[in-house]
């Protein structure tokens, strides 16, 4: 419910999914739980057929998609890929693109990933396809699997922009339990040969808004018009 010029993140975010024919969304709420809810209905839902997952104790992007897996089988057109966008994320990435490559490549999961600075670092390599993660700093990189670490030098380090294309198959994969950070989902199924793929986002807008100085930036970013309202 924080605000840019006027409009909370949450506006703005189903705006962009709206501007890409979504209609049907769910979304997973705690701190101020109720706020939120209230705020979907003074807005009657923005147009679009919104549900909420509450999660009395947070759970990760991880066991927060699992609790709400209940959503994609019941969705109108469960065999399609869906997408999970944090919500304190701005940027131009190109959805429809980003779908199109995730239904091309046959991928059980496409992450969009730029070449930036970040503390942790995704690591792909030349067919797009997760082999590890590594944070600044650290000398050895985490590889998922031992016949990487010759090549470990030529993998791509790149940085996770908090929106992913999921395939629903992946819902019925998810072992891990609880609280999880979806990336350990994802590490371990890469090393089981499915694909985990990177889309290349370098060319688009992003910006990360979970500092104060990072949200006066995206709000003047905003009033020139370097991203879209």
């Amino acid at each position: 419910l924080v605000e840019i010029n006027g409009r909370t993140l949450l506006e703005i975010a189903l705006s962009r999914l709206r501007s890409f024919g979504i209609r049907e969304v769910i979304i997973n709420v705690h701190h101020f739980a109720d706020m939120i809810v209230e705020y979907l209905k003074t807005n009657d839902n923005f147009g679009m057929s919104i549900e909420v997952s509450r999660e009395e104790v947070l759970l990760d992007t991880g066991g927060g998609l699992k609790k709400a897996a209940y959503f994609f089988a019941d969705s109108s057109r469960p065999e399609e890929p869906f997408i999970v966008h944090n919500v304190d994320v701005l940027s131009t990435i190109d959805l429809r693109r980003m779908v199109q490559f995730h239904n091309e490549n046959q991928a059980l999961a496409t992450l969009a990933v730029e070449d930036r600075k970040t503390s942790r670092y995704l690591l792909f390599d030349e067919r797009r396809q997760l082999c590890g993660r590594r944070s600044a700093g650290d000398q050895e990189p985490e590889l998922i699997r031992s016949s990487l670490v010759q090549s470990a030098q030529q993998l791509q380090a790149l940085a996770f922009s908090g929106i992913h294309v999921i395939s629903p198959r992946l819902l019925a994969m998810m072992t891990e339990d609880r609280a999880f950070s979806i990336i350990t989902s994802y590490l371990r199924l890469a090393a089981q040969e499915e694909k985990i793929l990177a889309f290349r986002a370098d060319e688009y807008y992003w910006r990360d808004l979970g500092k104060p100085e990072n949200l006066a930036q995206a709000a003047q970013d905003l009033k020139q018009k370097v991203i879209a309202q």
